[in-house]
């Protein structure tokens, strides 16, 4: 067997450089567009890029210090991040809720939390049919009620709602 199997898991240093990495992205992003609406002061105040543009520039600052500091130390040793049985639990979570929010774009949002709660209910809580089904019509049927019937707040809608007429 190879180390690579033997080891635990992953240290911290490549989750604190993802992390930073994609906060000084997020940082740049909220920066231009702060720039693009106005970063100065107008005759009623403050333009509306103004906050944006000095909070964008403390999250540059911020995450470009661990970003680089993270690197500086690049050859000492790292705490463990998680050991892999724990990564394991968190994918278990975590890739069910991506495919359930890219399900909303295309089966909308009743049907992709009917879904959502069946799988989490039938494959962790092990619940019977009889349970699973009536808790994942009913949580979406709730929702439906309240949002679009009594706020009167549209939610995002696929084909199979359409095709039913909500």
């Amino acid at each position: 067997m190879d180390s690579e199997h033997q080891k635990p898991g992953p240290s911290t240093r490549g989750p604190e450089l993802a992390l930073a990495g994609f906060l000084m992205v997020l940082a740049g992003f909220v920066i231009v567009d702060s720039v693009r609406t106005g970063i100065g002061w107008g005759d009623d105040g403050p333009k509306s890029g103004y906050f944006p543009f000095r909070i964008g520039l403390l999250l540059l600052g911020a995450s470009g210090w661990v970003f680089v500091t993270t690197l500086l130390k690049w050859r000492e040793t790292h705490p463990l991040f998680a050991e892999r049985s724990q990564l394991a639990t968190v994918m278990a979570m975590l890739i069910p809720m991506v495919v359930y929010v890219g399900g909303i774009a295309f089966l909308g949002l009743y049907v992709s939390s009917l879904v959502l709660i069946g799988y989490f209910m039938r494959r962790y809580g092990r619940f019977g049919w009889p349970l699973t089904a009536a808790v994942s019509v009913g949580v979406p049927l709730v929702f439906f009620l309240v949002f679009e019937r009594w706020f009167l707040v549209p939610l995002p809608k696929g084909p199979i709602e359409r095709l039913l007429g909500f």
